[in-house]
């Protein structure tokens, strides 16, 4: 018993120090190894509205410059699935993110320098833009966080799980968990039947349900600063 007892405490200590955070909570890390699981690269995405070398691919890594706005959308719809990415900012307050369930119609026609009006959003924002933010307006942004929001853009719809922003239209993360600049975080994304629920670095943090449209292409975007995508993933369910 008090052997068990002395580990015990040696277990809380370690959890207490700073830097051992991260491995005293136990996170469970969908890698996107597996049956049905295949790995993406550019030559399954196609150009919506951005140049030409906006988006190219370097030893195994989706490299974007994040000039000019707009995004790069898959080659075919998607409707349930799961969804393993890897991002790095590159630049202080860099902002992207990726679409699910973007429609046709939202992306026909989209003019370069315009994000999709439509589709569910996983925010990709580097803490930076948070900092930035407060040094511009003297406030502390209170309707989105840095730590992976997800949304409906546009006309699309989808009722936020809790914590939810002031506005009532964004799931807030119940964990603060991303990484800053230049360290690559690990988003796991399950959408089921209209239902979207994101694990950022192992655990998850945010979603929602009741999602229109529950099926159309997978993007990602470019809005203003480079950033890196790696091991994108995706498995396709019933």
């Amino acid at each position: 018993m008090r052997e068990r007892l002395v580990w015990t405490v040696i277990l809380m200590a370690a959890a207490a120090m700073p830097g051992n955070a991260e491995d005293a909570a136990p996170r469970a890390f969908v890698d996107g190894t597996g049956p049905g699981w295949v790995e993406l690269t550019l030559e399954d995405f196609e150009q919506v509205n951005c140049d030409p070398d906006t988006w190219r691919m370097k030893d195994g890594i989706i490299v974007c410059t994040g000039q000019p706005v707009g995004v790069t959308r898959s080659t075919k719809k998607y409707k349930n699935l799961e969804l393993v990415v890897e991002w790095r900012h590159l630049k202080s307050g860099g902002n992207s993110g990726v679409f699910l369930w973007a429609s046709e119609e939202a992306l026909t026609g989209l003019e370069r320098g315009k994000l999709p009006p439509g589709g569910i959003e996983i925010q990709v924002l580097d803490h930076g833009y948070a900092e930035q933010f407060e040094q511009r307006t003297g406030k502390k942004p209170d309707w989105f966080t840095t730590n992976g929001d997800v949304f409906p853009v546009g006309s699309s719809k989808m009722k936020p799980f809790p914590p939810i922003s002031p506005n009532g239209s964004r799931s807030f993360p119940s964990k603060n968990l991303s990484r800053g600049i230049g360290e690559w975080n690990h988003y796991y994304v399950r959408a089921i039947n209209g239902e979207v629920r994101l694990w950022v670095n192992g655990e998850e943090v945010s979603g929602g349900n009741e999602c229109q449209p529950a099926e159309g292409y997978l993007c990602l975007e470019s809005e203003g600063a480079p950033i890196e995508f790696r091991n994108l993933k995706i498995r396709e369910l019933p």
